[in-house]
């Protein structure tokens, strides 16, 4: 059975490499290498496979399951084009990813944009309640203000300037990368959608368009512009979310 399985396994990979020698677009085929090179095109188990992923996988490998990167290189040259177009219309992009394996990923590509992001526990209500959401970010801008100023050491006891001091750390643990959120985001780039269940149920009950990077355990449908690869690989999602970056640095510059 094993044997079985990864000659399926190579076969399927056979497939996709001739799919890619096929293709017309020499972006597109360029875009597949720099996928498949990072191990973008494993995907989950197949136990753990969403039902609308099946068309977008092309064999197994072992226990693992082989992702369709032509499909996913498209994709992903759909979703750069989006991310240009909402950096010329002056759009804000929430970047979403809290995996211990890729958070430092999410917060550094936000930060090349000067982009909000949350790579932590996503704050509940920071779309559906976000009039209470913005007032905790005011509330730490004034505390941040007043200490640089100097003015709460002379407007408050020590007593007091001890659990200032501890409102201010709840805060900014909580608030980090969504302080300079001035407004409800107008699209989410998420990594990993069955992780980020909540931020992603909020977005979608708001209406705001979803870019996803996401493995075949997610549901396709929840996200606006699904980019289908391997979530959990360092490599790949560092790739995916550079280039989305780029994509959206340009459109700045445009």
């Amino acid at each position: 059975m094993a044997e079985t399985s990864n000659a399926a396994g190579a076969c399927a990979l056979a497939v996709i490499r001739v799919e890619c020698s096929h293709m017309t677009t020499g972006s597109t085929a360029t875009e597949f290498k720099r996928l498949f090179d990072t191990g973008a095109h494993f995907a989950q188990v197949k136990s753990r496979r969403h039902p609308s992923m099946k068309p977008f996988l092309v064999g197994i490998k072992g226990r693992q399951e082989i992702i369709d990167l032509v499909k996913t290189a498209e994709q992903l040259e759909a979703a750069k084009a989006v991310m240009a177009t909402l950096a010329k219309e002056g759009k804000t992009v929430l970047f979403v990813g809290g995996k211990v394996e890729i958070a430092s990923l999410v917060k550094k590509a936000a930060q090349e944009i000067n982009a909000p992001f949350v790579a932590a526990r996503w704050l509940g209500g920071t779309i559906s309640n976000w009039n209470e959401i913005k007032k905790r970010i005011d509330r730490l801008a004034e505390l941040i203000e007043k200490g640089a100023a100097g003015t709460l050491a002379k407007q408050h006891t020590k007593l007091e300037l001890v659990y200032i001091d501890r409102e201010k750390k709840r805060l900014v643990e909580r608030l980090d990368g969504i302080t300079t959120l001035l407004k409800r985001p107008d699209a989410l780039l998420v990594v990993d959608t069955k992780h980020e269940k909540h931020a992603v149920k909020e977005a979608n009950d708001a209406g705001i368009p979803i870019i996803a990077i996401m493995s075949s355990d997610c549901n396709l449908k929840e996200a606006t512009y699904p980019i289908v690869a391997n979530d959990t690989s360092r490599k790949t999602v560092e790739l995916i979310l550079s280039e989305l970056v780029e994509a959206f640095a340009k459109g700045q510059a445009a």
